[in-house]
């Protein structure tokens, strides 16, 4: 049986930027660090899952699961190289992460001192929230090859934006739901406008640089 070749993705530290605004004590390495523990992680499960003739994780998952993973994995890297933040242990506690020492036992319900961690395959990182309120939110925008062929050449998940700001109640909407819907919000045009103002890493993704290619070769001939 021939094993499915997995590749091993790595942060371009040319995609940082320095000069983002980051609370709390945050730097720009705490990101790289963090994104780097991601890619590690895949790398590693993958390379188990091919040895066993399974499908990889970014295949087998579904969509919703795997954002709510990566944002799980994100916050405790985070917590892990960040020097005032910690993990909320409150369970559904918001934010995600919250300064050391703020709250009792260091869980809070729903405070205000911390950074709400999000990802999403939403280009541009407008995602669901549970509500509206004022935070610091934290966006990881990224994306996953489900589609070339043969599986074997496929490339590995990576982090293609990543923006965070302070946002407040009135720069989100609510949106619609049916009886049984949970009710979510989602940052309205000049809300997602004030988030992407604080890019914190940008590269080009799959299908960016697949027209790119596309452009150029047309070009040429």
């Amino acid at each position: 049986m021939e094993l499915l070749l997995v590749h091993k993705n790595t942060v371009d530290k040319n995609a940082l930027n320095p000069d983002a605004t980051l609370p709390f004590e945050l730097r720009i390495t705490d990101f790289e660090h963090a994104m780097q523990d991601v890619y590690d992680f895949f790398s590693d499960v993958n390379s188990l899952l091919s040895a066993k003739g399974l499908k990889r994780l970014d295949d087998m998952m579904r969509p919703a699961m795997l954002s709510g993973m990566i944002s799980d994995m994100i916050t405790a890297s985070l917590a892990k190289f960040s020097r005032s933040l910690v993990e909320n242990t409150h369970f559904n506690g918001h934010p995600d992460l919250i300064v050391r020492g703020q709250y009792a036992n260091d869980a809070v319900a729903s405070g205000t001192e911390g950074v709400e961690i999000k990802s999403t395959v939403k280009v541009g990182g407008a995602v669901d929230t549970h509500g509206a309120r004022d935070q610091w939110m934290c966006v990881f925008v990224y994306e996953t090859d489900q589609l070339t062929e043969p599986a074997s050449k496929r490339r590995p998940m990576q982090f293609t934006e990543v923006y965070i700001g302070q946002v407040v109640e009135g720069d989100f909407r609510e949106n619609s739901r049916g009886k049984l819907g949970t009710r979510t919000a989602t940052l309205h045009a000049e809300g997602i406008k004030k988030l992407r103002e604080n890019c914190v890493y940008k590269l080009e993704s799959y299908a960016e640089k697949k027209k790119r290619e596309e452009r150029a070769s047309t070009k040429d001939s």
